[in-house]
């Protein structure tokens, strides 16, 4: 099987400009491809993990991916799959969380010896005169196709600011720049970008009569058709720091049944032979599958040794065992505590468990929390912090999720 085939098998390709000669570029090894990254957060999140997977799979094939970060267009911010304009971030964080995407970047993608290479917009479009922009690209967009681009068309009736009109004609440039500075041929991106992808390959070619390539990879939906990688508390962090491989794998583990396969052919790198065998599990063997798609995926992003405590903390808890020793913590200090306590309420919302008390108030009512093993429905219940001492309790909101709660 060739790797477009590959590609093609496992769900990942959504749109094409040209396929057969994407088809030979991908499989004689010849892409030099990028997929740009806005540093709107100080980590990558799930929604980056399907094309950071993408990048190492066509580099595994001998083509060479470029990591574009974001440093000038998220000074714009793109306005596609959002209701509102982002908000505004200085140059400081900008580049904060630029230097935090490298260190992420850099577990997946190898960029020695020329083998990949990681360059910032920031480097070509701050320095940019807006009347030579004009000059130079302007006339080489349709105002009228561009407001039939999808992404604009959502935001219509609620609004679009001139600055964000922008985004597209700035994406545009970035491939007609990377063409020219790096032979960057194709360009990656989720199935939102489709629009502003084509208005790189369209500048390309009006202004240096050259054949340029766009591929949209399959945006990663559930069963409903939301996208994943969100949970109650907020994103999916690749970040240890803000998502703990342990909620990580946690996450992967409580995928629905009808969503677990297509991640793993999506996701993991398993053999497709292996995947296909898989596809015919059923009932209480889709768990399985679920925990072969945590374990994979912890390992790509935090390593073997912490896949294996995710995996040995989560079967223990499961099991009703007692080794906690691997399950993510939650410190309650003085700062917590009202008059000498924090009640339970206020102890679900610390641990992530909600993000309200009237939320809380909810799970406590219905029976879903304890507090090691037993149950609190007592909405007043409070605790002070030599009720949790160095050694800890957990706290479990239903069967899925768990903490230790500890004191300082």
């Amino acid at each position: 099987m060739t790797v477009y085939d590959e590609l093609v098998a496992r769900g990942l390709i959504a749109q094409v400009t040209n396929e057969e000669e994407i088809k030979k570029m991908i499989n004689e090894g010849k892409a030099t491809f990028y997929i740009g990254f806005d540093p709107t957060a100080d980590s990558l999140h799930v929604g980056h993990f399907m094309a950071l997977c993408l990048m190492k799979r066509l580099q595994m094939a001998g083509n060479k991916p470029i990591a574009l970060l974001g440093g000038g267009t998220g000074m714009i911010g793109d306005p596609s799959g959002r209701t509102d304009m982002r908000q505004m971030m200085t140059k400081e964080t900008i580049q904060h969380n630029i230097d935090c995407f490298k260190v992420q970047m850099s577990r997946f993608i190898d960029f020695s010896d020329g083998k990949a290479l990681m360059v910032n917009n920031a480097d070509w479009l701050l320095d940019l005169n807006y009347v030579d922009l004009l000059r130079e690209v302007g006339a080489c967009f349709s105002v009228n196709n561009m407001l039939r681009a999808e992404c604009y068309k959502q935001r219509m009736e609620k609004g679009l600011s001139f600055l964000e009109f922008n985004y597209m004609i700035m994406q545009s440039y970035d491939f007609y720049v990377l063409y020219q500075k790096y032979g960057c041929n194709m360009q990656f991106g989720g199935n939102d970008q489709w629009s502003n992808m084509l208005g790189g390959t369209e500048l390309i070619r009006r202004k240096l009569g050259k054949d340029a390539h766009a591929m949209t990879i399959t945006l990663l939906l559930n069963s409903e058709g939301k996208k994943m990688g969100k949970t109650q508390s907020g994103a999916v962090w690749l970040d240890p720091n803000k998502t703990s491989p342990f909620d990580f794998y946690q996450y992967w583990r409580n995928v629905a049944d009808d969503d677990v396969m297509k991640c793993i052919r999506m996701l993991t790198f398993l053999p497709l032979e292996e995947i296909d065998a898989m596809d015919k599990w059923e009932g209480s063997e889709l768990n399985k599958a679920k925990e072969i798609l945590a374990y994979e995926l912890t390992k790509l992003v935090h390593g073997e040794e912490e896949a294996g405590k995710a995996q040995t903390a989560a079967r223990a808890l499961f099991g009703q065992g007692v080794d906690d020793a691997n399950m993510p913590t939650c410190q309650i200090t003085e700062a917590d505590l009202r008059d000498g306590k924090i009640d339970i309420l206020g102890l679900v919302v610390k641990a992530g468990f909600a993000g309200s008390r009237s939320e809380a108030r909810r799970n406590v009512q219905q029976g879903g929390v304890t507090l090691d093993g037993e149950k609190v429905t007592d909405i007043g219940a409070a605790y002070t912090l030599d009720d949790f001492g160095a050694e800890g309790k957990v706290l479990k909101r239903g069967k899925k999720k768990f903490v230790k709660i500890v004191s300082e």
